[in-house]
């Protein structure tokens, strides 16, 4: 999904649309992951916040699909951290 966000394409108002369904597969999807899982889970949604963030040129994308991207992977991770609280 970083690609998408990195690239012209497709509109914000499709990208939002990507995002929520995407982030609510992703919340049920952790409903039955393992501890081992979700640390990896982790490490790679915070890789590529890292990578949508520090890119060469970012402040040259679109920033409204940057800062969405950020609000729904920082609720991604806020449901990541409260799951680890029932292992």
């Amino acid at each position: 999904m970083t690609q998408e966000i990195i690239g012209s394409e497709p509109s914000i108002s499709e990208i939002k649309i990507r995002f929520e369904k995407e982030f609510q597969a992703l919340i049920k999807n952790l409903e039955s992951i393992s501890k081992q899982n979700l640390e990896n889970i982790l490490e790679q949604q915070k890789i590529s916040q890292k990578h949508v963030n520090t890119r060469p040129g970012a402040m040259a994308l679109n920033q409204s699909k940057i800062e969405m991207f950020n609000d729904y992977n920082n609720k991604y991770l806020k449901k990541i951290n409260e799951k680890f609280t029932t292992f």
